[in-house]
């Protein structure tokens, strides 16, 4: 019989850290996917706090990190801790470099390579998909589905919303090459 336990703590904050992490997403993602929620406000609201739901995320994922490392006693002079946790390892090396250079003074600094820099948070929002299946499977607790349910939507919304940026890049594109043809065949006339 499938039963989901009581979470412990550790998964507590570790669901915390998810869910304040996809808020950090969904500014862009709403803006995109559903242009209609920019009449909303929702969108720009959600970006005004994106960096303290991004800091407050981070901080429970140390917590989160903390809690398992202390209850697991895990060991890290042994390789194989990092074969077995790399999906956490990665993803929160990721959130390190973001929470580091959220700041003005990072932005500034690094100009154009910063919004390169935080891409990042996209290879995250993947490792992270990996290692709550990964990590839950055949375990899980009443946080594990939502955990799920949220982490793949945000992943789906973010696909849709490259296939639309790409869609579009080709659509001005090709706008861009009838205007050039317009221009050219307007030049030719006598």
């Amino acid at each position: 019989m499938f039963t989901l336990d009581y979470p412990p703590h550790a998964n507590v904050a570790g669901f915390l850290a998810v869910l304040l992490y996809v808020i950090t997403l969904l500014p862009t993602m709403l803006r995109i996917v559903f242009p209609a929620t920019k009449e909303t406000g929702i969108p720009k609201k959600l970006l005004l706090q994106r960096r303290l739901v991004g800091i407050l995320a981070f901080l429970f994922a140390i917590i989160h990190g903390y809690l398992l490392v202390i209850k697991r006693n895990l060991d890290f002079l042994d390789p194989q801790t990092y074969w077995i946790y790399v999906q956490g390892i990665l993803t929160f090396i990721i959130f390190v470099i973001l929470a580091i250079t959220s700041n003005d003074w990072s932005v500034k600094k690094l100009k154009k390579n910063w919004k390169k820099l935080h891409q990042l948070t996209y290879l995250a929002m993947f490792l992270l998909a990996w290692h709550i299946i990964d990590k839950m499977w055949g375990h899980w607790t009443w946080l594990t589905p939502p955990s799920l349910l949220i982490t793949v939507v945000i992943t789906l919304l973010f696909l849709v919303r490259v296939t639309r940026e790409r869609q579009f890049v080709r659509l001005r594109s090709s706008q861009a090459c009838e205007q050039s043809e317009a221009t050219k065949s307007v030049t030719k006339k006598p």
